[in-house]
């Protein structure tokens, strides 16, 4: 799949001979109104930009994307005016409706070979990212892949030179988030334990990474039980990947986990039929967490980072673990199994047991975890647990980058519900009140004492089962790695 090709020019936009150029617009307090960077193409218009743009019935909503001919005008052949919405009460526009308009443009622009952008003059990373994000398509698997994506853009900026590591940074951002999307949207007849395993291992060899893959055999070895549990019932085996990024001088030791059951049936307590499909997402933690390690490791973070993977495909079969069953976790806790369909928890308290037996300073753990929390939060808005001031570090993060994320609590009354007349812990309470929040209580059984973590539920903005919008395609996101990125960053400069 082709990438666009991002470059910087300090060029007047009118002069700039491309297929198209890109201008914002804005829903100002008296209607349709231009963003700033159209300034000298609003004058090669004689000042009248708007009003064409107004006959043509443009508002400057949000994801509105106007197209008229320029006649010789500005060099360029088509002027492409895109809406960034309402802007703030100074007047400004925030990096997030850039990066939205970006894409929009992006995806408006599928077969163009050149064009340029004065959406750059406002937030030059956030036009990166959202001309990247937007302009990505899954073609993999089409025999007719159809006209490709945007071939270049053009992004304005009166500092070259000066900018160039912010493009650098933004773009490797962005090609984390598709690499994710990759992963996700790959099917699960290509995309299961060992070859998820075999893929995220050379993503991490690509940059140097240290790489252990442990099969079914040392899976048994090592006690690894809920990973074993989940995955008994597929012909495939499940897995564990850890890939280890040690930056130089690393300020702070984060681990990384993410769930990665390569395709959910719900086992024994099967699944409905109806978009059983959309399961193919249900490795999206994974594919973010790999994705973000490697991003570190691309970026040299000063930072030790250590992704801990466990990946399974839950199916029900003769040798299924069943509701009923009690299953001794890496560690040695029990869990006894009231829904096979809760599996994501019993893969992941293996894995986080095994990342804090690293002493890592910060623990991100992220999943489509729960039904629970696109009930609760929609499916655009994940829902982020954890120790209550990493937990509300992490949210703050999530909704300054765009993904969305929301602090939630874990409330003390719902553990006892979690209690099991066999084992130590159940999997599920024994109603659904309160799921996303009793599913983060769970996990909290298996964090180290003195370790600062957050889980991110990404079950709802993991996969977009609607239209494009924005910068976002149907099907994976790349939720959360944009998330997980600005947190790196962040302790990086602040510990």
């Amino acid at each position: 799949m082709s990438v666009p090709t991002i470059t910087l020019t300090e060029s007047d936009p009118t002069g700039i001979a491309v297929d198209a150029l890109v201008v914002g617009t804005v829903q100002g307090p008296d209607g349709l109104a231009l963003a700033p960077g159209a300034e000298t193409v609003d004058s090669a218009f004689d000042g009248g930009l708007v009003d064409l743009l107004r006959l043509l019935g443009a508002s400057g909503k949000a994801d509105e994307v106007v197209k008229l001919p320029t006649r010789g005008a500005v060099a360029a052949k088509v002027l492409v005016a895109v809406g960034l919405g309402k802007p703030a009460a100074d007047g400004g526009v925030s990096s997030e409706q850039v990066r939205r308009a970006a894409g929009a443009a992006a995806r408006a622009l599928s077969g163009t070979a050149q064009a340029a952008s004065t959406l750059s003059t406002i937030d030059l990373a956030a036009a990166a990212q959202g001309t990247l994000l937007g302009a990505y398509a899954f073609t993999s698997y089409k025999s007719e892949p159809g006209d490709g994506p945007l071939g270049e853009m053009q992004l304005v900026t009166s500092d070259p030179a000066g900018q160039r590591d912010t493009l650098e940074e933004a773009t490797a951002v962005a090609e984390a988030v598709r690499t994710a999307r990759d992963l996700v949207n790959t099917p699960p007849n290509d995309l299961y334990p060992a070859s998820f395993a075999e893929r995220a291992a050379e993503l991490g060899r690509q940059v140097g990474l240290e790489v252990e893959v442990l099969d079914e055999t040392a899976l048994r070895e090592g006690g690894y039980g809920g990973i074993l549990g989940v995955g008994g019932g597929s012909s495939r085996p499940p897995r564990l990947v850890r890939l280890r990024y040690r930056g130089e001088n690393p300020k702070a030791k984060v681990a990384l986990v993410g769930k990665g059951i390569t395709f959910d049936t719900g086992g024994i307590s099967l699944k409905p039929a109806p978009n059983m499909d959309e399961m193919t997402s249900d490795m999206a933690g994974a594919a973010a967490v790999v994705a973000s390690v490697v991003l570190a490791a691309r970026l040299k973070y000063p930072l030790e980072v250590v992704a801990t993977v466990p990946m399974a495909e839950n199916m029900p079969s003769g040798t299924a673990y069943r509701p009923g069953d009690v299953l001794t976790m890496y560690g040695g806790k029990t869990v006894e199994v009231l829904n096979t369909d809760a599996e994501g928890r019993l893969i992941l308290a293996d894995a986080i047991v095994r990342a804090c037996e690293d002493q890592p300073d910060y623990l991100i753990e992220t999943s489509t975890l729960t039904g629970a929390q696109v009930v609760s939060l929609g499916k655009r808005t994940a829902g982020i647990m954890g120790s209550d001031e990493f937990r509300d570090r992490v949210a703050t993060f999530a909704q300054a980058t765009g993904e969305g994320g929301w602090p939630m609590p874990l409330p003390e009354e719902l553990r006892a519900d979690l209690d099991s007349k066999l084992a130590d812990i159940a999997n599920v309470t024994g109603h659904r009140w309160g799921g996303m929040l009793a599913a983060g209580l769970f996990l909290s059984e298996f964090v180290a004492d003195g370790v600062q973590w957050a889980h991110i539920d990404i079950a709802g903005p993991a996969f977009n089962t609607g239209s494009p919008w924005g910068y976002t395609p149907k099907g994976a996101t790349g939720v959360p790695v944009r998330t997980i990125a600005a947190v790196l960053a962040d302790i990086v400069a602040n510990g």
